[in-house]
């Protein structure tokens, strides 16, 4: 769809302001450093059932409850730090996902000494990427978000099936999944082998 600025974007950016913004600015761009990595994957997990635009508008709120998505802090949250985050309005209070965002800041750290979180995740970028042109086009799972879910389940992570890891693998640019038109289809620089010029 064509915006008001005549530029070319996926639908659902046009949704808001706040969807224009985090589409031309930050979704499909490469995340790669673990507290960055480790936030989208939290915030995924928060996502599940739930729309996207409501977990972004929550953002800020979730960054200061869970300090920052800091790893190591999140990782020493007790039983008290799940009883304030319950308490928290700002954010999604679902304790399945709480424990999950704490348990899976264990296994971010406990992934220190095999590589980290981000080379664990970025060696499941596929050689190619989707290149649709519609969104009935773009696909919510993939061979390799499906592997990628399977080994951080086996990492010790929750919340993470295919659905959730292959929006993680779009958010961070490792698929392009921008439809073919878009301003911001290319835009990530991740060398795919079928990606338009």
């Amino acid at each position: 769809m064509i915006g008001e600025d005549g530029l070319a974007r996926t639908p659902w950016a046009l949704g808001s302001a706040m969807m224009c913004h985090y589409y031309d600015t930050e979704w499909g761009m490469p995340v790669r450093d673990e507290r960055g990595l480790f936030e989208r994957l939290s915030l995924e997990g928060f996502q599940a059932g739930l729309s996207w635009s409501t977990i972004l508008a929550k953002r800020e709120n979730f960054r200061a409850a869970f300090a920052g998505f800091d790893p190591e802090t999140v990782a020493g949250f007790t039983e008290a730090d799940v009883h304030r985050l319950l308490a928290d309005a700002g954010i999604i209070r679902h304790r399945g996902k709480i424990t999950a965002t704490i348990g899976n800041a264990q296994a971010t750290l406990a992934l220190r000494e095999r590589g980290g979180l981000p080379a664990l995740v970025w060696s499941y970028k596929p050689e190619q990427t989707p290149t649709p042109e519609t969104l009935t086009e773009v696909p919510t799972r993939s061979a390799e978000s499906e592997a990628l879910s399977k080994r951080l389940k086996a990492e010790g992570f929750r919340f993470v099936g295919p659905t959730t890891a292959f929006a993680l693998m779009e958010a961070i640019g490792m698929v392009d999944t921008h439809l073919v038109g878009s301003h911001r289809r290319g835009s990530s620089g991740v060398a795919f082998s079928n990606r338009p010029g």
